[in-house]
């Protein structure tokens, strides 16, 4: 697993990523009411956005970690959007993608850098 300094994690199995937010994205953000994803078949670029939370706090925009194609929704969060903030690493996933580029994973943090970006952001 990999993360982003935007706080998005990509799990990653051969070229497929699964992309979600971090707990501690979860946790800044509240409880998720809403959960807007992209379309199957879209191409985004590293850094773009690719969809849209919404907590009673704010809306906030979720970046894709590498450059890839999406492939899969996470279709529980249309009738369950609060799942993105119960379980963020498990069942609140928010799409796969098909990774466009291996090269750019390598440019994320692992788990021991990403605990390291986070308490330096003071959360």
């Amino acid at each position: 697993m990999k993360y982003s300094s935007t706080y998005e994690y990509i799990f990653i199995d051969g070229d497929i990523g699964t992309v979600g937010i971090s707990k501690e994205a979860s946790d800044k953000i509240g409880d998720i009411c809403f959960v807007e994803l992209p379309k199957v078949g879209s191409k985004i670029n590293k850094d773009g956005e690719a969809a849209v939370v919404e907590s009673f706090k704010a809306a906030s925009d979720i970046f894709i970690p590498v450059s890839g194609e999406i492939i899969e929704l996470n279709e529980l969060l249309t009738q369950n959007p609060q799942l993105v903030s119960i379980s963020p690493l498990d069942k609140g996933w928010l799409f796969k993608i098909k990774i466009l580029d291996n090269k750019e994973l390598d440019l994320l943090m692992d788990a021991d850098e990403f605990k390291k970006f986070v308490s330096m952001e003071g959360h």
